[in-house]
């Protein structure tokens, strides 16, 4: 098992940015695909973006490609989301997660909201 924890979130104005972090602990961090997912008011969870636990390869929904980044730091048992031109519609909370050929698990979320 690993255990997630999401900082970063907050208040913006659109245009503006954050970063998200998700530490991980209690297993070992870079066996795991780390993803972002968000869930919005009213709206199914999404993918945000990906990253491999390989060579570090990345996968991105449609509505962020161009302003999100998703990147790990093994040596830090820590994965971020640089998010970058927000929008109105990125609202969300933003939950980190861990996967691996046994096991999924969540972060507790972290709350996004961008307005002016």
């Amino acid at each position: 098992q690993v255990q997630l924890v999401e900082s970063g979130g907050g208040l913006v104005q659109p245009g503006g940015s954050l970063r998200l972090s998700c530490v991980a602990s209690g297993s070992p961090f870079s066996s795991y695909y780390m993803s972002w997912y968000r869930q919005a008011p009213g709206k199914e969870r999404e993918l945000v973006a990906g990253i491999d636990e390989i060579d570090g390869r990345t996968k991105y929904a449609d509505s962020v490609k161009g302003r999100f980044t998703i990147f790990r730091d093994n040596d830090k048992n820590t994965v971020y989301l640089q998010m970058n031109s927000l929008k109105v519609e990125d609202t969300a909370v933003y939950y980190c997660h861990a996967e691996n050929i046994n096991t999924r698990n969540w972060g507790q979320g972290t709350q996004v909201t961008v307005s002016s």
